[in-house]
Order: C-alpha cells, then structure tokens, then sequence
C-alpha cells in the first residue's frame, strides 16, 4: 500500500526569501522602465517646444540688447571721465610747478621775510613798489595753494566716479556674456529638437511656423497711407521683407525685432531705444488695436520680449526669430502687451 506523505511545507525564512525575491524583480522592472528611453515626441510636440525656446530666445536676446546698449554708455561715460582725470592730473602738475617756483624763490632769498629784505634793499627809493610786489607775490602763492586743494579733491572725485562707472562696466560684460550664453544655449536646443525629426517632418514644422507668423512678401493689398516720419518708417519697414533674421542685428541687412523697428524710425530721423522693453514705453499709448495707425509699435508678450510695427488692414510687420526672415503677419497672432504711437 502506497504511503501518503504531506508535502513539506517551506519554512518561514524560505518565504521570506522568496517574498523578497519577488518584491526585487518588481522593483527591477519597475525601474527598468522608468529608465526605457523616453517616447519620441511627435512632430506637434517639438513645434510647441520649439515655439517655446523661440520666444525664450527672444527674451535673451533683447535681454543681450539691453545690456549691450549699456555698455556702449559706460564706455563713453568711462573715456569722458578718463579724459576729464587727465586734464585735471595736468592742471593739478601745473599747479604743483607754480608752487614749487615760489618755495624756490623763498629758499633763494635765504628764507628771510619778503619786507625785511626790502627794508634792507640798497634802493630804498623802490621800496614802496617792490613792497607791493611782495604782497602780489604772497598772494599768489595763497591762491595757488588754494586752487592745488580744489583742484587736487576734483580729481579725486573723478577718478572715484571713473572707478564706479568702470565697475558697473565689468558687472554689465558679465551680464552680456550671460545673456549671449542663454541666446546660443536657446537655439542649439531647437536644433537639437529639430533633429529628433524625419527630413520631412521638419519641413512641415518650419512651414507651419512660417504659416502662422505669416508671410514675408505676401500680397498685402491697398493699405491705408500714412504720412510724416511714421509713413517713412513703415516703408522702411516693409522694404526689408525677407531679410533674414539675426539676433543682436540692428540693420542695415539683418535685423532682430527690436533692430528692425529702430533702424526703420532711424530713416526717418527718429531716434528709438534699443531694446523692444524700452520701446514698450516710447511715445503715447494706443487704447486698442481697432484705434492703431500705421507705424505705431506693437508690442508682444507679458514681458515685452518682442515688437512688430502696424502698417493697415490689422497687419504687422516684423522679424520673428531665428530661421526666419522679415515678413508680416496678423497683428493679433500673439498677445499684445501694448501698442504705442511714436
């Protein structure tokens, strides 16, 4: 007769071994796919994240405009005072030389009080006049010794302010090489992007932001005429209609959006400031877009990062970004922070 044996049930350590072992290989593959290689974006995906770096890049970039505008003032304000040390370290020189010849004269006289000396003179019929010399000569050495002290604490205060203005002039390169750095860094993330896509999907990308920013030489059709200097600007303006897009350019061949609107008032004898921040507050404010005329400046994004010029028939003109070119679009394709009358 054959012998029923109860199966040998493990033992507690035995399943918690194998509990382990259990829970560790769900814990392997859990993070084996975490770290899977993360899903291809689609080709709608990287235009969002594309546009995204686009508008980045722009704020760089007038970010760069900013500061390279300020650093052209420091320059000139630097090489003023510079100038100004210069002449006054050669006046205070002059001055020093005027002193010196005094206290020679005196050491040469022996050191004996001026009308002393006089009173001992062997002409005593010129003692009078040459009394009066004496006084001129006291005199001018108190006059000289005073202009020595004005002169030496103007040019101790010039050579502060240079110093200061020099300062200024080190921390504003570092924020200029900073803000390039995010420029280059902006635009090597959407080629990086750009090159995750297929030849053709690429193209579709680039067609359809050329699409949506408009196009550089489309027929625009009779637009409303505007005299004076705004007329000349937006003529200006729309010459350039397919010139490509460079950042930190201000004309006359590139140009980025904050450039393209100065050197187009610039041919009008207006002068702009450089940046599309600062342009945000040039001129009067325009309550609406229904209320625009052509040449006014619209300007785009919560932080005024970009700038296009209205021509008529609700249209603007302007440079987009890099791998763009010049062109016009629907002046409510993107949102208007301000509009402003030059």
């Amino acid at each position: 007769m054959a012998t029923h044996r109860r199966p040998k049930q493990p033992s507690r350590a035995r399943v918690s071994v194998l509990t382990a072992a259990a829970a560790t290989a769900v814990a392997l593959s859990a993070n084996a796919s975490a770290h899977a290689a993360p899903a291809q974006p689609s080709k709608d995906e990287v235009k969002v994240q594309i546009d995204q770096l686009n508008t980045e890049q722009e704020q760089a970039a007038e970010k760069f405009n900013g500061a390279q505008e300020r650093a052209d003032q420091l320059r000139k304000q630097a090489d003023q005072l510079q100038d100004q040390v210069a002449r006054g370290q050669d006046q205070l020189t002059q001055l020093q030389n005027s002193l010196s010849a005094v206290a020679g004269e005196q050491y040469r006289s022996g050191g004996i009080d001026p009308t002393v000396a006089l009173m001992l003179s062997a002409n005593p019929d010129g003692y009078l006049e040459q009394a009066s010399s004496a006084e001129q000569v006291n005199q001018t050495e108190a006059d000289i010794l005073k202009a020595l002290k004005e002169q030496q604490a103007r040019l101790d205060q010039q050579k502060q302010e240079a110093a200061t203005v020099l300062a200024e002039l080190d921390r504003n390169t570092k924020d200029l090489n900073d803000a390039k750095a995010q420029v280059q860094q902006k635009l090597q993330d959407a080629t990086n992007l750009l090159n995750t896509l297929t030849a053709q999907e690429r193209a579709a990308v680039v067609a359809a932001d050329r699409a949506s920013r408009g196009d550089s030489r489309a027929d625009l059709g009779p637009l409303p005429s505007a005299g004076g200097y705004a007329g000349v600007a937006v003529a200006a303006a729309l010459n350039k209609r397919g010139s490509d897009y460079v950042w930190g350019a201000e004309g006359p061949s590139t140009f980025d959006c904050s450039g393209l609107m100065q050197w187009a008032y610039a041919q009008a004898g207006v002068s702009l400031p450089r940046t599309s921040q600062e342009q945000a507050s040039v001129g009067t404010k325009v309550p609406s877009l229904a209320q625009a005329q052509p040449g006014d400046l619209v300007i785009y994004g919560n932080d005024a990062h970009h700038v296009g010029m209205y021509i008529g028939n609700g249209m603007v003109v302007h440079a987009p970004h890099t791998g763009d070119v010049v062109r016009t679009m629907q002046a409510d394709a993107m949102s208007i922070l301000t509009i402003r009358r030059v």
